[in-house]
């Protein structure tokens, strides 16, 4: 991942695509919201990871643990996710790391993505799709397409 798709992921995310880039209102969206300051290290993690750099791999483990116990949210670093990912309560979260996630993903609380064997056949999830609460998506190559709404439980 380069610099300016991090950056950009910063400008759909946190401030919102109606709005100008400036450094100065990512900071102070981050400290106002919980969601929003979770986005930004998670996906300064996510970009820490991509890099040949064994430090910087190591800081992105170290920026995740943290999340993780801070938020209650594990998405693991290798889970490919497009851009406008929303949180809307980042309470007892987990995706797996061989997931793909396509763009503007609306996620709730208590809900696991994943599979039961490491083996397995990656999850793929396309664009537009919002996930109600308390939501299971287990298993082996599951694929769920575009403009989907998955109810809660």
């Amino acid at each position: 991942m380069e610099f300016k798709e991090l950056k950009q992921l910063w400008y759909v995310e946190i401030i919102g695509e109606n709005k100008k880039f400036s450094w100065y209102r990512l900071l102070k969206r981050i400290r106002s919201s919980d969601k929003k300051s979770y986005l930004f290290w998670f996906r300064l993690a996510c970009y820490l990871h991509s890099s040949s750099s064994k430090t910087l791999r190591s800081r992105a483990k170290s920026i995740n643990k943290n999340l993780i116990r801070k938020y209650g949210v594990e998405i693991m670093l290798c889970a490919k996710i497009g851009p406008g990912l929303k949180i809307i309560h980042p309470i007892g979260i987990v995706i797996w790391a061989g997931t793909t996630i396509g763009s503007n993903f609306t996620l709730r609380q208590n809900t696991t993505i994943g599979t039961t064997r490491p083996e397995n056949k990656p999850i793929t999830i396309g664009n537009n799709v919002n996930v109600g609460a308390h939501s299971c998506i287990i298993g082996d190559g599951i694929s769920i397409g575009d403009d989907v709404f998955i109810g809660a439980m």
